[in-house]
Parts: structure tokens; sequence; C-alpha cells
């Protein structure tokens, strides 16, 4: 199906044209995690249809990407630092998975 650059009303009224079950999830952000890297879409506008039995989602929004923390770098950064898990994680994700300047900046605290 192309629909090429219709909007998200006459997509939603085509969807229900053909008898599809929409709806609309009201979120602040969707983070799709890849085994790289991050897609993270800020201010998503999502609509869900159910499509012979599968739920198809449909979202739109403000996209950028960040690099995906290894479970050996948070590992390195907890040692290193002495943190949680959470807060490392955090820091990882804040600074593009800089393991050096994680670690500087969470011993710095």
């Amino acid at each position: 199906m192309g629909f090429g650059r219709m909007n998200d009303k006459k997509l939603q009224e085509a969807m229900k044209k053909l008898n599809l079950n929409v709806r609309e999830v009201n979120a602040e952000e969707v983070i799709i995690k890849c085994k790289d890297r991050n897609i993270i879409i800020s201010k998503p506008e999502i609509m869900i249809a159910d499509m012979l039995g599968k739920e198809v989602y449909q979202i739109t929004g403000e996209i950028s990407e960040s690099a995906s923390s290894s479970e050996t770098d948070i590992k390195l950064v907890m040692e290193k630092t002495g943190k949680d898990r959470e807060t490392v994680v955090r820091k990882l994700e804040e600074l593009d998975n800089d393991l050096a300047k994680a670690i500087m900046e969470l011993t710095e605290d």
C-alpha cells in the first residue's frame, strides 16, 4: 500500500474505511534498541491498526540515534567507578558510549 505523504488523520480515516481497528497511543518517547545503536523517536505520534489479527504500528516523530552500550562496557565502567548499573547506563547514553569520559565524570562525583 503506498499512502505517500498522507497525513495521519487521512490515513486513520482510510484505515477505518477498510474496517481496520485503529487506535492511538499517547507516549512521550519510543526507543528501538538495535544491536549497535538505539533509535530514539521524540514527540511520537503512534497509531496501532489491527490487520489480519496482527497489530501494525505507525510511528512518526523526531528521530535521533545513539550508540548502544554493550554489557561488557557497562560492567567495566561499574567496576572502575563503583556506581550502580542504572547510573552507568544513563551516563553512557548521555555521552554516546564514551567509556573514558563516563569513567572520568562518574569518579568526579
